[in-house]
This record gives structure tokens, C-alpha cells and sequence, in this order.
């Protein structure tokens, strides 16, 4: 009997050592910016200022394209990314708030946007398909990632080999909702992501900087963390 137990007692305790541990990420050294909802401005308000338009011909999105929309909110970008892709595209739309998913969900039903999924993420992982995306974009919400460097982690892992990571963001204090583009480069530089294209949009602070991925993914223990 008592050999029967701690046999089982074995079994159970090589159970729990076979478990893989939980990768341990640097902790970024700067401000998080908290997040304000999924409304950034009215719809009509941005379309007069252009920008959709612009940061999608700087990113160079063609139709057939497969996009990912992370942080895509109530879908201002996903919308117009689905439009430009067209019926033969993908626009994936990931958000981590459960009740902003639900709403985007029933906006891309209402809209009849067959080409479009939408997906929930968390804040440290958006939990994109493996190389599936030619564009991933990131539009006015880096600064809002309380865990930068396990979000790239896994970020870098839904593009495509020769697809590219767009940055739309203010070039102000991250507590001020902006992303100075020199932190930027450095966190993204950490996790293997070479700058491609650096443009400041029209009218304003905001700027758009794409990244390729130029080099293998690093172990957790061993990214280089910016110093602040």
C-alpha cells in the first residue's frame, strides 16, 4: 500500500517538475502611459486630418495584404485596413478589453466586413498567429503596454518573414500618451527589430516608423532592457 502511494506521490511530483517555468521578461524602465478606451477621437475628425490615409500609403498596405489591427479599440483602423486589403485580404483586430472586443465584433458584423476577425489578446501578449501577417500595426497604443519587452516577444512572432511592425505615435512624454521615437527604437532594437522607415505625418506630433524583424528572437533572461 505504502509503495502504491508514493509511487503515485512520484508520479505527481515529476508532473509538477515537467511543467515549463514562465519566461521572466526585463522590467522596462519608464512610464506607462494608462489606458483612456477605445475612443480616440471622433471618426469624421480623423478622416479630415488624413491620417488613416497616409500611414497606410507609407506602409505600403496593397490589397491581398494580411494586417494585423493590435489595439485596434472601436476599430477606426480596422475598418479602413479592410477596405484597402479588399475581399482577397485579412485584417486580423486584436484588443484586450473583453467589453471593446465585443463591440468591434458587432461593428464588423454590422458592416458586413467579411474579411475581417476579431480576436482577444492580453496586455503582455496579443496573441498573434504564428509569421501569418505582412503588416502588424500598432496605431497610438505603445505606450499603453505595461510589459513592452514580453509584448514584442511575442508580437515579432505573427510576422511574416519579410513583412514589417508599424508604430503610429506622438513624439511626446510617454505620460502625455506620446512615445519619444528614440525609447522606441531602443526597446524595439532589444527584441531584434531594425527601423525601415521613419516619416512625421502631416499637421501634428504624430510620426510613423516601421521595423523589420533583423535578427533571431533573444531569450527572455538575456534582452537588454533600455536604461531610463
Amino acid at each position: 500500500m505504502w509503495n502504491k502511494a508514493a509511487a503515485v506521490a512520484c508520479l505527481v511530483l515529476a508532473g509538477c517538475r515537467a511543467q515549463p517555468s514562465e519566461p521572466r521578461f526585463p522590467i522596462a524602465h519608464r512610464d506607462v502611459a494608462p489606458i483612456v478606451g477605445g475612443t480616440f477621437s471622433t471618426e469624421d475628425a480623423r478622416d479630415r486630418a488624413g491620417e488613416a490615409e497616409e500611414v497606410m500609403q507609407l506602409a505600403e498596405v496593397k490589397p491581398g495584404m494580411s494586417v494585423a489591427d493590435v489595439g485596434a479599440g472601436e476599430g477606426y483602423y480596422t475598418v479602413r485596413l479592410a477596405r484597402v486589403v479588399g475581399s482577397k485580404g485579412r485584417v486580423l483586430a486584436e484588443d484586450i478589453i473583453p467589453d471593446v472586443r465585443d463591440e468591434l465584433s458587432d461593428r464588423v458584423q454590422r458592416e458586413r466586413l467579411d474579411n475581417v476577425a476579431v480576436k482577444l489578446g492580453t496586455a503582455d501578449n496579443p496573441m498573434l498567429p504564428s509569421a501569418s501577417f505582412d503588416r502588424v500595426f500598432l496605431v497610438h497604443m505603445y505606450h499603453e503596454v505595461t510589459s513592452p519587452y514580453a509584448f514584442l516577444w511575442h508580437m515579432r512572432e505573427g510576422v511574416k518573414p519579410n513583412g514589417l511592425v508599424v508604430v503610429v505615435d506622438s513624439n511626446r512624454p510617454v505620460r502625455q500618451h506620446g512615445m519619444p521615437p528614440a525609447e522606441l527604437k531602443c526597446e524595439f532594437a532589444a527584441l531584434g527589430l531594425q527601423p525601415v522607415k521613419f516619416s512625421v505625418l502631416s499637421g501634428g506630433d504624430v510620426y510613423l516608423m516601421s521595423f523589420r524583424i533583423a535578427g533571431p528572437r533573444p531569450d527572455p533572461e538575456k534582452i537588454q532592457a533600455c536604461k531610463a
